[in-house]
């Protein structure tokens, strides 16, 4: 299960203090494929704590999407991936910041990976 994503857009603040910070930049860097905080604060050496702290402004930014992976055992597992192309800022007519933030073109499978995980924990 993906945490939603709000509809109007990433406030521009938040994602250009995510973008700034040295820390979220080698977490969005360690994001090749998804992984947990875990695998990410031991990646990127960073303690848990600051690793879960950036990850929720990443999340708040819509830079990162945080998938749940279901387990037979009960204990779910979520793992983070890096959701953006580019990131773009630019100038209103009214002379305000504005930030848009590119997806992927492609589809990312998140829905099939849902239906596989289902399947499997109902086998």
């Amino acid at each position: 299960m993906a945490r939603p994503r709000r509809r109007d857009g990433p406030e521009v603040q938040a994602v250009l203090a995510a973008l700034e910070d040295a820390t979220s930049q080698r977490i969005i860097a360690a994001l090749d494929d998804p992984m947990t905080a875990s695998e990410l604060a031991e990646s990127c050496d960073v303690p848990l704590s600051t690793t879960y702290r950036k990850l929720d402004a990443l999340s708040d930014a819509s830079l990162v999407a945080e998938e749940t992976e279901l387990r037979r055992d009960g204990h779910h597992t979520t793992r983070y991936r890096r959701d953006f192309e580019s990131v773009v800022v630019s100038l209103t007519d009214d002379n305000d910041l504005s930030v848009a933030v590119e997806r992927p073109a492609t589809p990312d499978g998140r829905l099939e990976r849902m239906w596989d995980e289902v399947r499997r924990e109902t086998r």
